[in-house]
Parts: structure tokens; sequence; C-alpha cells
């Protein structure tokens, strides 16, 4: 079965920090580019932070300089390493997957053929004192 689970997320202070995890399984992520997602109430789904197949990165403008992905191919998993996290942070994170031919910047400036091919979960993220 194709899946991707989202893992660590919950609440924490302004100035705090988070690591997300997404793991695969059914298939091999290293196979793919692959994506973090965010919504938060009442606002669009946005693109956070994407890899392409051969490991180059973007990262939103919101978030530049305080969230870094990475990949762990040994254990078929992604993470969002989320630093200096603001109350606008506050949002569901999903991880998912696109095709291995998208460039870096995939999911954060997705063109109109760029289309996700799995999606997790999500995973709660509350930024609050």
């Amino acid at each position: 079965q194709v899946q991707l689970v989202e893992s660590g997320g919950g609440l924490v202070q302004p100035g705090g920090s988070l690591r997300l995890s997404c793991t695969a399984s059914g298939f091999i992520l290293d196979d793919f580019a692959i994506g973090w997602f965010r919504q938060a109430p009442g606002k669009e789904r946005e693109g956070v932070s994407c890899s392409s197949r051969d490991d180059r990165k973007s990262y939103g403008d919101s978030v530049k300089g305080r969230f870094v992905i990475s990949r762990d191919n040994a254990k078929n998993t992604v993470y969002l390493q989320m630093n200096s996290l603001k109350p606008e942070d506050t949002a569901v994170y999903y991880c998912a997957t696109g095709s291995p031919s998208y460039g870096s910047s995939w999911c954060v400036n997705p063109t109109p053929e760029v289309d996700v091919w799995n999606w997790g979960q999500g995973t709660q993220v509350t930024v609050s004192s």
C-alpha cells in the first residue's frame, strides 16, 4: 500500500523548534520529488519547502532561513526542521510527492502542469504562548 505518514507536530511556544517526519511505505521516496505544504484555517494550502529528486531544495519566502528540508534515504523518510517558529506558522502540515522530473521549486512556485502524486494525512503544528 502506497502511503505517506507524517509525525512530529504539536504545540510549541514562539521561537521554539519542531522536526516533522514523513515516512513512505510501498514505494521508494528517493525516486520522487518531495515537498512540504501547509494549510492554516481559512487559507489556501501553500508550498513550504520542496526538494527535487537530485536533492536541490527551495523554500517559501516566509520560512527561508528558518526551515530545512532533508532526506534520509536509509529510513525512507523526509524531514522538515522548523526553527524560530512564529504564530503564523500554525497550520496543518502535509508531505507530498511529485514527479521525479520536477525541479527544486516545484511546490513553492508551481507551474500549471505540476501535480501532487501522493499526500500524507497531515500533522498539526500550533505555535502559541
